[in-house]
């Protein structure tokens, strides 16, 4: 068993095992290694003023990703390469040709955000050669620019991708063979690491096996691995973790397989790396990702954190439920499959005995003849929680006749919900609008939601109704027989 975790700090090869379970990567870089161009912001995953790079080794080679240092935990970062903006500019001084793009299109004024844009077009720049205009928006999502203006941050990003210099000139091209060796040499260790600072301990366990056995010994740890919930427990909330057993760096649980009858997912996969597979399998599912905070949060959240938290606003649950996807549980004693639905059972509280963890979720794919369809409403469109996210997924007989539906909320109730009333109306019906007006109501039986800062009830009620309104528009086809209706009644 190790006491230390390892990774690289731009060029620097450090060993660490000093650090509670709780530190964060930002408070390292500015307090302990005094890194301060990058900045503390919100503190909360959502303005990017932190943002750095980290580093991995995956079935791809070696990936950079854009994160978000305030919420990253340090027993995060084993085997990883950290890169932060001042790795940037070569030792004489000439600034990287994304920095150079920032100054000669003017996007900078006040400058405190600029070295989280400039690591965000950083990442862009790396992973690719030539981006759209929404690629480039799309990397921006998770980070917030009070004073410049956005504009003249895409023309960098544009100019920048027009005169892509030598790698020679770039240090993570430059260096990447010595980088992903060293990586590979800390990744190799197979031991589980502990690290204890003032009693409390920070466990990455070696494997999943090596991390089932952790778990059963201690069963009230606190399980990360992006950290963009538990991230807020420690800047938000000041909650004192201990222990706290991170799974980031696990393989095992990142693999996705493209089956027959849909998709596998293990419950490390990112959003990031599930949502290039969702967008083949199950297209809504992946254009809902893309609204899933900024690609910071998207880099590092995974769908079975999500899941496995619990929260009533998860965004995957509802459409994962209306799928009808399956979830596997694993524990020291081994496995139990349950459908996702079940595992639910009230706020706070989940179907998961003591020791078992999120293990893989199994996604259906919709058959060629069901509609399938996902809404996420917030009051902003990019890196917005949901007031309420609704998902429908409807099969039709040969007459019209509503074969199977099933409707799923967040937002509405205590936990991720199906609206089993509004199903049992409509449950071989035609899928008609007199039918479909007439159920509207029913949602009244199956939730009742509360007022919040997101949204009140009354507004969560009309919505849900609304989208049911919607849905049966899109796969209806029949607008003109919804105004005939509307005339009848006046």
């Amino acid at each position: 068993m190790s006491s230390a975790i390892r990774f690289i700090l731009n060029t620097e090869e450090l060993s660490l095992g000093d650090f509670g379970p709780t530190e964060t990567l930002l408070d390292y870089l500015r307090l302990k290694r005094r890194l301060t161009g990058t900045k503390e912001g919100c503190a909360e995953g959502d303005c990017g003023a932190c943002t750095v790079l980290v580093g991995r080794l995956s079935e791809r080679g070696l990936i950079y990703e854009s994160v978000n240092a305030c919420i990253r935990l340090l027993g995060s970062l084993h085997g990883t390469h950290i890169v932060t903006v001042e790795h940037l500019a070569a030792k004489d001084g000439i600034l990287h040709p994304v920095q150079q793009a920032m100054v000669d299109c003017h996007g900078s004024q006040c400058g405190f955000c600029t070295p989280g844009f400039v690591m965000s077009l950083y990442g862009l720049w790396l992973s690719n050669e030539q981006p759209s205009r929404q690629d480039i928006e799309s990397a921006l999502q998770g980070n917030l620019c009070r004073c410049t203006g956005y504009e003249p941050i895409v023309k960098a990003a544009e100019q920048v991708a027009e005169s892509r210099p030598s790698a020679l000139f770039d240090p993570l091209e430059r260096d990447r063979t010595e980088i992903m060796g060293k990586l590979f040499s800390m990744q190799s260790a197979t031991d589980t690491i502990v690290v204890e600072k003032d009693g409390a301990r920070s466990i990455v366990p070696a494997s999943v096996e090596a991390f089932a056995e952790v778990f059963s010994q201690n069963p009230d740890a606190t399980v990360v691995a992006g950290a963009t919930d538990v991230g807020l427990w420690v800047t938000k909330q000041l909650r004192l973790l201990d222990p706290v057993i991170f799974i980031n760096h696990l393989s095992e649980l990142k693999s996705i397989t493209i089956e027959d009858g849909g998709v596998s997912i293990g419950a490390g996969v990112s959003y990031a790396d599930a949502q290039g597979v969702m967008d083949a399998v199950v297209p809504a599912i992946g254009r809902l990702i893309d609204r899933i905070g900024g690609s910071q949060v998207r880099n590092m959240g995974t769908i079975g954190g999500n899941i496995a938290n619990g929260s009533p606003i998860g965004d995957t649950p509802p459409p994962l439920i209306a799928l009808g996807a399956e979830l596997t549980l694993r524990s020291h004693s081994g496995r139990r499959t349950m459908p996702l639905e079940n595992y639910f059972i009230a706020y706070g509280k989940q179907d998961r005995q003591p020791g078992e963890f999120v293990e893989k979720i199994v996604v259906p794919r919709p058959a060629e003849d069901s509609h399938f369809a996902v809404y996420k409403i917030s009051k902003r469109r990019d890196e917005d929680i949901s007031a309420l996210c609704g998902a429908f997924y409807l099969m039709l007989d040969a007459e019209g006749l509503v074969e199977e539906i099933r409707i799923a909320f967040g937002g509405m109730a205590a936990i991720p919900k199906r609206a089993t009333h509004v199903e049992d109306m409509l449950i071989g019906q035609p899928w008609s609008w007199g039918v479909v007006s007439a159920v509207r109501d029913a949602f009244d039986a199956d939730f009742q939601p509360l007022t919040d800062w997101r949204a009140t009830a009354e507004y969560r009620s009309l919505t849900a109704k609304n989208l049911l309104t919607r849905f049966f528009l899109e796969t209806a086809g029949a607008p003109s027989e919804l105004h005939r209706f509307e005339l009848e009644e006046a």
